[in-house]
């Protein structure tokens, strides 16, 4: 008759094993969204080189012109790396681009172009909601190219300070 105390004590053990393995098991996997690399704001990123590319975005205050907006963060602890140029991947598209003067990322620094005011972008196709194929060349050889959305001049873009528009294109090395 001493049959039955066991079986119930393994019972509620066996209940009581599952009530905190579920939990406990539940938050394992691979994969899952705490681990991804989330972006709530319109820009577009790129960090697939030394120098990554964060929260690129051309703002646009007039139809035809615009400034482009990006942080450059330079992930070296060791080595500068320079922004030497920016142009249309398109050359057809007859969008054109002048970076003021090459930008030095000194190691472990962030750039935010927005306070430089340093890369006009102009064309009759730079409108807001639109997109703008650039692509970014840095000293150290890294070349990155990104599909640009073109944003307005309004809101969390209204003091941006449009760059100094000119019919000169960047230099393409």
């Amino acid at each position: 008759m001493s049959t039955p105390a066991p079986r119930r004590l393994r019972q509620v053990l066996a209940a009581a094993s599952l009530v905190i393995a579920v939990p406990v098991l539940g938050g394992c996997g691979f994969r899952i969204q705490s681990d991804q690399v989330y972006q709530p704001s319109v820009g577009v990123n790129d960090r697939s080189g030394t120098v990554d590319v964060l929260g690129a975005v051309v703002v646009s205050g007039l139809d035809g012109q615009g400034t482009l907006v990006a942080s450059l963060v330079n992930k070296s602890t060791t080595t500068s790396d320079t922004l030497t140029s920016v142009t249309p991947t398109d050359t057809s598209s007859g969008v054109t681009t002048r970076l003021e003067s090459p930008i030095v990322v000194a190691p472990e620094t962030l750039v935010n172009l927005a306070d430089k005011g340093a890369v006009s972008v102009t064309g009759s196709s730079i409108t807001a909601g639109k997109f703008v194929k650039l692509q970014l060349k840095f000293s150290s050889g890294q070349q990155v190219e990104m599909d640009l959305p073109i944003v307005d001049q309004s809101g969390y873009y209204s003091d941006i300070e449009p760059a100094n528009p000119s019919p000169t294109p960047s230099p393409t090395p």
